[in-house]
């Protein structure tokens, strides 16, 4: 029984004297490294095979000759190998400036194909470089050392770990935790405070819940510090500076310093050793690592570790930390400008942030606007995209039937209250209208693009870009005619032909023109001619200068009167700004290159010959790219709720496709992921708007949408079933102010016709009844019925404008039912049947015409078209939208009718033939009393008053 009784205690003698009497155990570092860098290539290997572009990338930058960082370099790239890590080695002279250095690291910032950056110190340069500064220069999400400003802040922050956090110290932790030792509760000595090591690892081990003490040159007593330690940690840089005398019986030691010493035993001279006295010291630890071979290999397995988490987060999908606006809607609603001013916006940087847009992929406009670049496509283009909804609408009044807004709260509702990753795309307003009679274009009520003074006037500056960039054509055109008719051949063309030698965009004339000849004093005087003279007929020209305000006074006006202009005067206009092809060829552009190339396509006039002057041919084509550059990104902005809209482009919606950009919407749909919505809007009824959006815009991008929202007013239909007529600044008649079911019924044929029109596409519709204050329930329900025996999904009402998100709820929910439908998308027409085909198929299918006219000026275009090698372009009618006709006095849906073909255009460089289907303002007026009348700004505040 005593000797029961004492077994235990004579177990534990046992096992203190054995651990007294053996020798601490090495932690194999570099064996276990071996195996997180076996462990890593399979974990790459696996998402190689599942995404073919998952190809994880480290960028080494080195400055200066160091052998020993050679060698550590070295060792890096050794490991990336065997790990399936890309390791690139970025060696510059020691004669690099810091500006050069700051240089490299903010391209590879930007380089999506760049996941991990190091820079490997110290940089021995003869010139002078701010470490810090460097360090914290490369992106805390590329930052795989952990030593950037807010990687190592995070870490000591109580919260989560940074994604990214110091290798060594992050080995240290690995180490001590594979000798099967519980950190929790033990008396931790850091010997050493430097920010790559020392304090790192003593807040690492806090976070494990040691009880930790930071040791350096000034500790007093250090020898008695040490010898309390469970757990030692030692990163001081000098050769066995802990002696093994000072070590607590069975404690943990990790050794992080590797110090070279003369040894004369050696070969090479010397020797490594740590900062602890190794061969005394593991005769009292439990456990301690070697030098070389302990904490060296696992820090470099830790740096790809890193990187491979960073490639992770960088290229899977990123779960949306969107935090909402809270939204407080009064009654009666105030005026639209004094909603969005009394609601703060976030940062534009939080809400990218909270999106998954990299810092790298934002060029901010103050606070709260930004552009951002297209490389977020190629970073996320393994995503799946998100559902793909376009925003249309019926045969408006003059007054509009609400789609921004609707999209907009829609939008909110999706997002904010559904939880659903939710993206707005909108087309950018003209200041045309926010000066003149309709106001700004930022949705209204509750349901508005914030901050909406930003988004009605200038907003990130592409119209004006635009407008540069058309307007130097135009000069550029009557220059060249100029030139031309007071010049001779030679001098012509020995101006043209600077230093003797052509330029990149004079060669592609020559080969336009059939000559191989690329030696300028080869050419033959015939061949001189031909390249020097366009030959521009006057009467041809279609290129107009373009403003982006309203002028009824530049509808039509001369130009060369001056007399040095030598009586070369002609009759011509100016377009608003939005009518310009270049903002076509901005929205249907599916990149940079893609926009460059198709402005060299611009048709601007034809010769005298009948040739097509191209902005080629006059030498231009680069330049406009230039002026152009940033009007590709488009600019993030948000709702009054906080979530996401991209604004960009905004081309007209009759003598062009009347829709926002495509990179807008395939940045969007991958940002969004599989689960999300994107909403995008179709420019005027669904007639034009939509039908332009299915056989242009889709046709281009290849993209495949997944429900249509038809918005419709019971005010609007009421007046398509006979209603008085809806005039703009008149009051309303009181048969749009009270009950009237037969108006609505007689009225409902044209939701119906817009509801079969965007069936015929194959996609399913969901129509969002915008709701106003004078719709009774009894109207409600029959138009939803209506609607539905017409072939929609579902018909909501949605009071979006009032309530915000909160009140489109019930349509949101529609929304994502339909998106869960399945879908036959087609085309209306095959783009190779003849141009008089395409017109009719069009007019026939979505007006329901009996048939079309071509009068003889459309005759005469349809013939040089076919000649030229046009006829295979889509078509864009340009014709009213107030009538699914040609007339805009016939409402609700018309038969019986013929659709006059007047005259048949060529935006070629947009990509499209739009005939006129009769006279079409392309330069707004100013009404008796514009809007300009209320707007204004405190001077003292800044405040913008007037604006809607």
């Amino acid at each position: 029984l005593l000797l029961l009784l004492l077994l235990p205690l004579l177990l534990l003698l046992y096992r203190v004297l054995c651990v007294s009497a053996m020798p601490g155990q090495a932690i194999d570092g570099k064996g276990i490294a071996k195996s997180i860098r076996e462990q890593l290539k399979a974990d790459v290997d696996k998402l190689k095979e599942e995404f073919e572009n998952f190809d994880p990338h480290l960028v080494i930058v080195q400055v200066g000759d160091r052998e020993d960082s050679a060698v550590y370099i070295r060792m890096k790239v050794k490991g990336g190998q065997e790990a399936g890590i890309t390791v690139t080695h970025r060696h510059f002279s020691s004669d690099t400036t810091e500006n050069e250095v700051l240089e490299e690291i903010r391209k590879c910032n930007e380089d999506n194909s760049v996941h991990g950056i190091i820079v490997q110190l110290p940089l021995e340069s003869n010139h002078e470089i701010d470490e810090t500064k460097v360090t914290n220069a490369v992106a805390s999400s590329k930052d795989v050392d952990g030593f950037s400003r807010s990687n190592t802040g995070d870490l000591a922050k109580k919260g989560p770990l940074p994604l990214l956090y110091a290798c060594t110290p992050k080995a240290c932790i690995h180490l001590i935790e594979s000798t099967g030792v519980s950190i929790s509760g033990k008396k931790a000595v850091v010997v050493g405070r430097s920010d790559i090591v020392g304090r790192p690892v003593a807040q690492l081990l806090l976070r494990k819940s040691a009880t930790v003490v930071i040791c350096h040159s000034r500790t007093e007593n250090l020898e008695a510090e040490v010898k309390t330690a469970d757990i030692l940690v030692v990163a001081v840089g000098h050769p066995e500076l802990v002696k093994g005398s000072w070590i607590k019986e069975g404690a943990v030691v990790i050794d992080c310093g590797i110090n070279s010493i003369e040894d004369e035993t050696r070969k090479s001279g010397h020797r490594f050793v740590g900062d602890v006295e190794y061969s005394a010291a593991k005769e009292v630890a439990s456990f301690i690592t070697p030098v070389p071979g302990g904490v060296g290999p696992m820090t470099v397995a830790m740096l790809l570790t890193n990187t491979f988490i960073a490639t992770k987060k960088a290229f899977l999908p990123k779960e949306w930390s969107l935090k909402p606006l809270k939204l407080t809607c009064l009654r009666p609603v105030p005026a639209d400008i004094e909603i969005a001013r009394n609601q703060p916006p976030k940062l534009i940087t939080t809400l990218a942030e909270e999106i998954g847009i990299h810092p790298s992929e934002l060029e901010a406009y103050g606070h709260f606007k930004a552009k951002v670049r297209l490389s977020v496509i190629e970073r996320l283009k393994h995503q799946k995209n998100g559902s793909y909804v376009v925003v249309t609408g019926i045969t408006p009044t003059p007054l509009g039937e609400g789609k921004s807004t609707t999209l907009v709260g829609l939008t909110q509702s999706l997002c904010g209250h559904l939880k659903k990753n939710t993206f707005a795309c909108l087309r950018q307003p003209s200041q045309g209208p926010t000066f003149g009679i309709k106001g700004g274009a930022a949705g209204g009520g509750y349901s508005q693009v914030i901050p909406m003074e930003e988004f009605n006037l200038h907003l990130t500056g592409d119209i004006h870009a635009i407008s540069a960039a058309n307007n130097l054509l135009a000069a550029a055109i009557d220059t060249r005619m100029f030139h031309e008719s007071t010049q001779t051949d030679a001098a012509l063309y020995r101006r043209l032909v600077k230093d003797n030698k052509f330029c990149p965009i004079q060669l592609k004339r020559l080969e336009s023109l059939g000559i191989t000849e690329t030696d300028p004093e080869k050419l033959s005087d015939e061949e001189r001619s031909k390249f020097a003279r366009l030959d521009i007929d006057p009467d041809t020209i279609t290129w107009q200068r373009v403003l982006d305000i309203n002028d009824r006074y530049l509808r039509k006006i001369t130009v060369g009167q001056s007399p040095t202009e030598k009586g070369l005067s002609r009759e011509t206009q100016f377009d608003i700004a939005v009518a310009s092809e270049l903002m076509a060829i901005l929205a249907l552009s599916t990149d940079f290159k893609d926009m460059r190339q198709r402005m060299d396509k611009i048709v601007v006039a034809a010769s005298k010959s009948g040739q097509p002057v191209t902005a080629a041919d006059i030498g231009i084509s680069g330049a406009l790219a230039v002026l152009m550059k940033d009007t590709i990104m488009p600019t993030l902005m948000q709702t009054l709720e906080g979530t996401p809209v991209f604004v960009h482009a905004g081309p007209f919606a009759n003598i062009a496709h009347g829709n926002s950009s495509i990179v807008a919407d395939k940045i969007a749909l991958k940002l969004v992921g599989e689960d999300g919505f994107v909403l995008t809007e179709a420019g005027f009824g669904a007639d034009i708007g939509m039908e332009k959006f299915f056989d242009i815009k889709c046709r281009q991008s290849g993209l495949v949408p997944n429900v249509v929202v038809l918005v419709c007013t019971i005010r609007a239909l009421k007046m398509h079933g006979g209603g008085p007529k809806v005039t703009p600044g008149a009051p309303l008649a009181q048969e749009y102010k009270e009950e009237n079911l037969e108006l609505l019924e007689k009225g409902a044929c044209n939701v119906v016709q817009h509801i079969q029109n965007a069936k015929k596409f194959g996609i399913p519709v969901v129509v969002a009844i915008n709701s106003f204050t004078h719709d009774t329930e009894a109207e409600v329900e029959l138009l939803r019925k209506l609607c539905i025996e017409g072939g929609a999904l579902d018909a909501v009402s949605s009071s979006h404008w009032s309530d915000g998100g909160e009140g489109s709820i019930k349509l949101a929910e529609a929304v994502v039912r339909a998106s869960k439908e399945e879908t036959d998308f087609k085309l209306l027409y095959d783009v190779d049947k003849s141009i008089e085909e395409k017109i009719e198929t069009i007019c026939k299918e979505m007006y329901r015409a009996d048939g079309i006219e071509i009068l003889p000026e459309a005759a005469e275009k349809i013939a040089l078209y076919n000649k030229l090698g046009y006829s295979n372009l889509p078509i864009c009618m340009a014709k009213t939208h107030l009538s699914f006709s040609h007339d805009p006095n016939l409402k609700g849906a018309p038969r019986g009718f013929v659709v006059p073909i007047r005259d048949i255009r060529a935006s070629v460089g947009a990509g499209f033939l739009y005939p006129l289907c009769g006279t079409m303002s392309t330069m707004p007026g100013l009404p008796t009393r514009p809007c300009f009348y209320d707007i204004d700004i405190d001077p003292e505040t800044g405040v913008i008053d007037g604006l809607f």
